[in-house]
């Protein structure tokens, strides 16, 4: 049971500042836009199992999915930072109007995985990570690789309960904030996403020339 805890709280606490929901939150606010309450509910909850179903697949064999496919985790990070930065970009450079269209709800299903999951929610450091805590509780003997698994399992749905609260009441927020300070909000969000996608680019193009030359 201790081994369970101590996976459980390696993991949240791993995959929370890379996550990060209330960041996250406002980037699901800018995509998804205005729509009705149960609507934004209907979405916040779709994509928080996304999320996890998502995570929990990269947890239980993700490795291998890579080695099958032949993709090192430095591809990833490089393709994946391009993926975060052009989402980045797309939001910064949107006009204001964009924001006031209501999408229709066969447009916002088709968002859930990507972007909503896939890189929004969960980005390729969230794989980084996930791969790396699956790979270091691998390690234990049986009983105990099988318990450190589920610790980290748990922290992945606790994860997807804590980001489908933040998406659920996004909406609430942002009304109590005048619309030019949510814009501005939004636009710094942006910026940062912008920014975090071209460092995760840049690390995994470093890794890559690291692996080259050796």
């Amino acid at each position: 049971m201790l081994l369970v805890l101590k996976f459980f709280a390696l993991a949240y606490s791993a995959l929370l500042p890379v996550i990060n929901p209330l960041g996250s939150a406002l980037m699901f606010l800018a995509v998804v836009g205005s729509v009705p309450p149960g609507q934004f509910r209907y979405l916040a909850r779709r994509v928080a199992v996304s999320m996890v179903l998502f995570l929990l697949v990269f947890e239980g064999g993700g490795a291998a999915l890579l080695n099958f496919f032949g993709i090192s985790l430095p591809v990833v990070q490089f393709a994946g930072g391009f993926v975060l930065a052009a989402m980045g970009w797309r939001i910064l450079d949107q006009k204001e109007s964009a924001n006031e269209q209501r999408p229709s709800p066969g447009t916002l299903d088709e968002k859930v995985f990507f972007p909503l999951t896939f890189p929004i929610s969960a980005g390729p450091a969230c794989i980084v990570v996930t791969l790396t805590l699956s790979a270091h509780a691998s390690r234990n003997e049986l009983v105990g690789s099988v318990l450190a698994h589920l610790g980290i399992s748990s922290a992945i749905v606790a994860m997807g309960v804590t980001l489908w609260l933040c998406y659920a009441y996004a909406p609430r927020i942002s009304q109590k904030m005048a619309p030019a300070t949510v814009q501005g909000v939004l636009r710094f969000v942006a910026f940062v996403l912008l920014c975090v996608g071209v460092q995760i680019a840049s690390n995994g193009l470093e890794a890559i020339v690291k692996t080259a030359r050796k």
